[in-house]
């Protein structure tokens, strides 16, 4: 690992952690909830916005911008930080997920997959070493290895040819890194298939990353089978190195993730709940498109710090929902999202101060 990228252990509390991540941007404090801002931006958040939320790191995903507006353009700007206008860390996603969710249309051999583009059905082929390159080209912080995601119903003999199939593109990218302002995390796979899990734990530190994923969960597998299977894996990641979890934004899940010993993780959810009328509190997640809240005073969430809940009564917030205004998804975005890094903040307050058992019994449930 480069020394950009030193992580340092501040607490444990159990198995959950208070840790520090150096980057080129600046510090990155864990536990921590990434927001996806997909293309180069998150939905309905402006720079200025994310800062006031106290985000410290922000998700973008390179087959995304590898379609628009090219790796190209965004190299030709100055980077992504530049071309977006952030300041502070930065992560890409390898696209890994968005190739394979494309199902039938994706073609898989031992080099790398060929897929038909989203955006106009263009055909196109990316391996290792040509999405290596296009995470650096792009010039985020931490950058992710090519992984293979199998589907939540794979059969075992097909998550083993995954789980190996997964090893050997790691050790490709890890072959084909050249920026040391970059860290490079390796994903593990395996479905729920424990054993599966360890072989690919095994296969994945043995190349040395500067810190592991966790994939292939969330996509449609029941909920306590995630759950065992994240704590599972968590307890074989080396413990000096962070541990992501792909693909986790609701309140409770952070929550367990957090107990598990996950440092980071990240989800659209927030903001696709956003857009659909639905807000983040501690009493569960609510639907402001409800009769109920026609007339009703007071903020989201009392005590919350955002604009949101400093400005707003839920009465209003639910006028621009079901008017369809533009500024409903902006409010409860940044709501949505403020809540999510809040509830992050104090988990890891909560490390420091030796509480997280208190902390984790009265966290937000219902999601």
């Amino acid at each position: 690992m480069t020394k950009p990228f030193n992580f340092i252990m501040e607490a444990t509390d159990g198995n959950a952690r208070a840790g520090v991540l150096a980057t080129p941007h600046g510090e990155l404090e864990t536990p921590c909830f990434m927001p996806v801002g997909t293309r180069a931006t998150v939905k309905t958040l402006s720079p200025r916005d994310l800062e006031e939320t106290g985000a410290g790191i922000v998700l973008a995903n390179a087959y995304h911008l590898y379609f628009r507006p090219g790796a190209g353009v965004v190299a030709g700007m100055g980077g992504l930080h530049r071309f977006m206008a952030w300041d502070r860390p930065l992560l890409t996603d390898s696209g890994g997920y968005q190739v394979f969710s494309l199902g039938d249309t994706a073609r898989i051999d031992n080099d790398g997959v060929a897929f038909k583009s989203l955006y106009n059905g263009s055909e196109h082929y990316f391996t290792p070493e040509s999405v290596t390159k296009l995470q650096e080209d792009l010039g985020a912080d931490i950058i992710m290895c090519f992984d293979e995601c199998a589907p939540a119903a794979a059969e075992r003999p097909y998550l083993q040819e995954s789980i190996r199939r997964t090893a050997a593109w790691a050790a490709r990218c890890r072959g084909a890194h050249t920026r040391e302002d970059q860290m490079l995390m390796g994903i593990v796979q395996g479905g729920i298939d424990l054993e599966l899990r360890r072989e690919s734990v095994e296969r994945t530190i043995e190349l040395d990353f500067g810190g592991y994923a966790i994939g292939g969960l969330s996509v449609g597998e029941e909920r306590p089978r995630t759950l065992e299977t994240m704590r599972f894996t968590a307890e074989l990641l080396p413990s000096e190195r962070p541990r992501y979890f792909m693909g986790l934004g609701d309140p409770a899940g952070i929550v367990d993730a957090i107990a598990a010993g996950i440092d980071m993780f990240d989800c659209v959810l927030p903001t696709r709940a956003a857009r659909n009328g639905r807000a983040y509190t501690s009493e569960g997640r609510l639907n402001l498109r409800n009769a109920a809240f026609t007339d009703a005073e007071g903020p989201l969430e009392p005590g919350c710090g955002c604009y949101t809940c400093r400005t707003f009564s839920r009465s209003y917030l639910r006028h621009l929902v079901t008017q369809k205004e533009i500024l409903g998804l902006h409010l409860l975005s940044l709501h949505n999202v403020t809540f999510l890094l809040d509830l992050a903040r104090r988990a890891r307050a909560a490390i420091e101060e030796g509480r997280f058992s208190e902390f984790r019994s009265g966290a937000p449930a219902g999601f």
